[in-house]
């Protein structure tokens, strides 16, 4: 067994999901968290990376664990946010994904009492720093 002097973060994957309306209007995916921390606030669907997947097989799976929503075929690596206190619970570092999907049923599972889909402009206050992941997902989009 090895042991480190190093710590040990945890690790999470967030997923930017944007919802396509069949009129082109855009819409956000956004669960309603269960538990603390920020127990009834919104946020990306997401969570701890397990033992033995990737960060993308993390997101695809916590996506459909949170919302019941199939993964989309394109995800597109977003970027890495590691402040230190991003998450009150520890040092936690978390890679975010975006993706455009059709418009669909979504219903909160798991540890999200809830999931919808919202305007741009009507987005409600975000837990963790997800209103900082929110703004690079909107600039990667105008980029496009």
């Amino acid at each position: 067994m090895y042991t480190y002097k190093y710590p040990r973060p945890a690790v999470t994957a967030d997923c930017v999901i944007i919802g396509l309306t069949p009129n082109g209007e855009r819409r956000l995916l956004l669960v309603q968290r269960g538990k603390d921390p920020f127990a009834g606030m919104w946020a990306f669907p997401g969570g701890f990376l397990e033992e033995n997947e990737t960060l993308e097989e993390c997101a695809r799976r916590e996506l459909k664990e949170e919302t019941g929503l199939d993964t989309p075929n394109r995800f597109e690596e977003l970027k890495s946010f590691s402040a230190p206190d991003r998450d009150p619970r520890g040092r936690t570092i978390t890679v975010a994904f975006l993706a455009e999907v059709p418009l669909a049923e979504v219903k909160g599972d798991d540890d999200a009492q809830d999931a919808r889909w919202f305007a741009f402009d009507d987005i409600p206050p975000l837990a963790f720093d997800h209103a900082e992941i929110w703004q690079v997902a909107l600039q990667r989009m105008q980029q496009k």
